[in-house]
């Protein structure tokens, strides 16, 4: 049996777990190097638990300088089954209101400052990402923000963009028109595509905090408006997390959307020709395929 362990990567507002119990601040080193903060573990209900400061604890990363390959690879060396993204985000949608949730299951990925695998040259590697985010997981994700009593949306498609600045008012509407995206964060890629490497199940919860640039009665972003809903959100979002293990329980069993087998037949590279240095820093992350 592989027991749950369940780690929430906290974005902007979300900088603890409520209720955590046997709380302990651990430093966990990888192959990438240091993530982003020292990680939170403990338990809740009974299950395991790992908070993650993605941006760390004071708010010290840009979008762009978070180390994502080493947060990823620090959840899946201390035995991470299952990770939340809670993120702030802001809406194409009318509908998605600003204190709403989205639960995202598709990317536009327009990134471009950031490392977007664990596999290079010596070794490597393909998997799939058409379905990015786990279905299992964020079903247990959306049941749980509406006993939270959460306006909550399921499905949704995340426009990353790299940051730091927001949109233009062109690119606003072009993503919202042209592209028909939902929502607009700077943080879940490559996140989510690392997760997939690592046969993480992987859910992104979007906390939504204004209407971008797009709208005609709202003009543009204003952060201190954001962070008036951050904060709102933030207790929306810990409340969502406190019923995350009685969903999930202490027993993790085989993804049935296939995240935990997402290598199954990714790696390319003949096994006489692999690198034996990049075998050796894969398996953190990719050891049962590699052994």
């Amino acid at each position: 049996m592989t027991e749950t362990m369940i780690a929430v990567i906290g974005g902007s507002g979300i900088y603890d777990i409520d209720g955590l119990e046997n709380a302990e601040w651990i430093d966990v080193e990888t192959p990438w190097g240091a993530p982003s903060d020292q990680i939170l573990t403990g338990t809740l209900d009974g299950v395991k638990m790992a908070f993650l400061p993605r941006h760390g604890r004071g708010h010290v990363h840009t979008p762009s300088t978070v180390p994502y390959q080493a947060n990823i690879a620090a959840l899946k060396q201390i035995g991470v089954t299952d990770v939340i993204s809670v993120s702030a985000t802001g809406s194409f949608r009318e509908e998605m209101a600003p204190g709403d949730f989205v639960i995202v299951d598709q990317f536009i990925d327009r990134t471009f400052a950031r490392e977007k695998s664990f596999f290079g040259p010596g070794l490597v590697a393909h998997v799939s990402v058409a379905h990015p985010t786990c279905g299992h997981l964020s079903e247990a994700c959306e049941t749980a923000a509406k006993a939270a009593g959460i306006n909550v949306h399921r499905g949704g498609t995340y426009l990353a963009m790299e940051g730091p600045q927001f949109s233009t008012l062109a690119e606003s509407k072009m993503y919202r028109e042209s592209w028909g995206c939902d929502v607009i964060g700077m943080t879940n890629m490559p996140e989510a595509k690392l997760a997939r490497e690592a046969e993480l199940c992987y859910a992104s919860v979007a906390m939504i905090t204004d209407y971008d640039s797009w709208h005609p009665d709202h003009g543009e972003v204003d952060v201190s408006e954001i962070i008036r809903v951050l904060m709102g959100n933030a207790d929306k979002g810990r409340n969502l997390v406190r019923r995350l293990p009685a969903l999930l329980g202490n027993e993790h069993k085989d993804c049935p959307h296939g995240c935990d087998h997402a290598l199954e037949f990714a790696i390319l590279t003949a096994p006489e020709k692999r690198d034996p240095a990049m075998v050796e820093k894969l398996s953190v992350v990719a050891g049962r395929v590699l052994t």
